[in-house]
């Protein structure tokens, strides 16, 4: 028996057209932000921003506002962010009377303190095979159907590294982490088919409404967090193609899975007791194991609806 809501709120990115879109979104009188959280990205910064300015800010009016928020790039990320046409917000210099965290979820958290558009739309910074049409992708469900809160990209992901090319491999932490999780604690989450998808939109009003995870969480955190207020009728998924970007060491994926079990935990009624948790992995040298240990930041911002401006 096919999934209801899998079949309603299911779409592919050429459903719909940019000059179609221009008008519901006049008619709609919002105005749309593009966000592109960064950190050290100078290798496809460039080629993300631009092709966005291009295609969709200035004479075209979709996108009425393109942001860089770069998380203290020692690259030439923020330059380069610029010269493509992004407007760049360093992440330190927006209220930095609140401090500042390492992470993209901070990122996004603190776009919201910049960020003037009604709908937001968020763009990884490490893409290396995509098009501009996830953004147009992405707005369709939003600009079309009032009903709609949140909408997910997904898309197939390559894994490359060396001489390994697996054109279904990419996605480890989906695998091992996002969907198990979610198959134990929110069941009716699990017909989402990229929940940890950096390309996602959402209403501002919405987001500011919940809490944010400062780390990898942030993606996981606003799918469930929706679902949770609005239902899962708020939440669309929309079908971008393919997708491909730079890819984490798998030890990286240890600390990544901690903010991703946190941010359920959380969610599920069960907040880790502290801001941090230690991370301990091994590694074998000189036929001994070491143990490598790292500090994890669970931190969650409160409800940028909450906090004083």
């Amino acid at each position: 028996m096919a999934d209801t809501w899998f079949d309603r709120r299911t779409y592919r990115w050429d459903q719909w057209d940019p000059a179609a879109l221009l008008e519901a979104k006049r008619a709609a009188g919002v105005r749309v932000s593009v966000v592109i959280p960064a950190l050290d990205e100078a290798a496809t910064v460039g080629d993300v921003a631009g092709r966005i300015h291009d295609a969709f800010v200035g004479d075209s009016g979709l996108v009425d506002e393109l942001l860089v928020i770069d998380s203290g790039s020692t690259d030439d990320t923020a330059r380069l962010a610029a010269q493509a046409g992004a407007t760049v917000q360093h992440l330190a210099d927006i209220r930095p009377d609140l401090g500042s965290h390492r992470g993209k979820g901070e990122a996004i958290w603190k776009a919201q303190f910049v960020a003037t558009g009604d709908v937001l739309v968020f763009v990884d910074a490490d893409l290396t095979e995509w098009g501009t049409h996830f953004v147009t992708g992405l707005l369709g469900p939003l600009l079309t159907d009032p009903s709609v809160t949140l909408v997910k990209g997904f898309y197939e992901r390559p894994y490359r590294e060396g001489a390994l090319d697996d054109p279904d491999g990419g996605g480890r932490a989906t695998e091992l982490v996002a969907r198990p999780a979610l198959a134990l604690l929110r069941p009716e989450l699990t017909h989402v088919v990229q929940p940890l998808a950096g390309e996602w939109a959402v209403r501002r009003a919405a987001l500011a409404a919940h809490r944010v995870p400062v780390g990898y969480g942030v993606d996981l955190a606003a799918l469930v967090d929706v679902a949770d207020a609005e239902g899962i009728d708020a939440i669309a998924q929309v079908d971008l193609g393919r997708r491909a970007h730079s890819h984490q060491p798998l030890r990286a994926l240890g600390a990544m899975s901690v903010q991703l079990l946190a941010a359920m935990m959380s969610r599920a009624g069960r907040a880790p007791d502290a801001d941090e948790a230690t991370l301990r992995q091994f590694r074998s040298f000189e036929g001994a194991f070491v143990a490598l240990q790292q500090d994890v930041d669970l931190t969650e911002r409160p409800p940028f609806a909450e906090v004083d401006r």
